[in-house]
């Protein structure tokens, strides 16, 4: 029997071939815990976003809320000053008609008067004529609130009296009103007129 000889060469290719043999590469897909780990980083930061993203619509619906309470409020004071400016021109306009009508009641008697002097005037029937127009038109001032400064007796006031002269007086202490010269008065607790008046000093 003949062995067939082994050419030496074929034997270090097959060698070469055993030898340059290497394990398949695993090139699978990325496992599931992977794929699991990296959405577990990414959702808290999903929920975060969503959270940040609520806020700012709830803040961005309280500006809104704010802003429109505010128009409300400007739009409110407006009608109000519009209001407060329309009674102050029709207080102003009107302020004087009740006064005016009291008024006109003592014009029409001293028409009365007149008219009835032309035909039997004495000096008497004058003043008495004189007088009761007097009491109507002082009557008519003091129920609109004026009040009369007739300071005469009593210490100089500055704020009330205006002095137009001081004269010496044994009979009276420094710094009286020995003699008023024009009456003054008083509106509601404001001076209108102050009463001309002359003041005792030192003898």
């Amino acid at each position: 029997m003949i062995r067939k000889k082994r050419n030496p060469f074929e034997q270090t290719v097959e060698g070469d071939e055993q030898q340059g043999e290497t394990p398949e590469a695993d090139i699978s897909d990325p496992s599931e815990e992977g794929i699991d780990a990296v959405e577990a980083e990414i959702q808290p930061a999903e929920e975060e976003l969503q959270q940040a993203e609520d806020a700012l619509s709830a803040a961005e619906q309280e500006v809104a809320r704010h802003r429109d309470a505010m128009l409300r409020m400007q739009a409110e004071m407006d009608n109000t000053r519009k209001r407060l400016v329309r009674d102050a021109e029709k207080s102003r306009r009107f302020a004087l008609e009740r006064i005016m009508k009291d008024l006109l009641q003592v014009l029409d008697t001293m028409e009365r008067g007149l008219q009835t002097g032309r035909e039997s005037a004495t000096v008497e029937s004058l003043l008495e004529g004189q007088e009761l127009t007097l009491k109507m038109l002082t009557k008519v001032l003091s129920d609109h609130s004026l009040e009369l400064v007739d300071p005469a007796g009593e210490p100089f006031n500055p704020e009330l009296h205006e002095a137009v002269t001081m004269l010496p007086s044994p009979d009276h202490e420094e710094g009286t009103v020995m003699e008023v010269l024009q009456k003054g008065y008083k509106l509601h607790d404001r001076l209108v007129r102050p009463a001309m008046v002359v003041v005792s000093s030192k003898p």
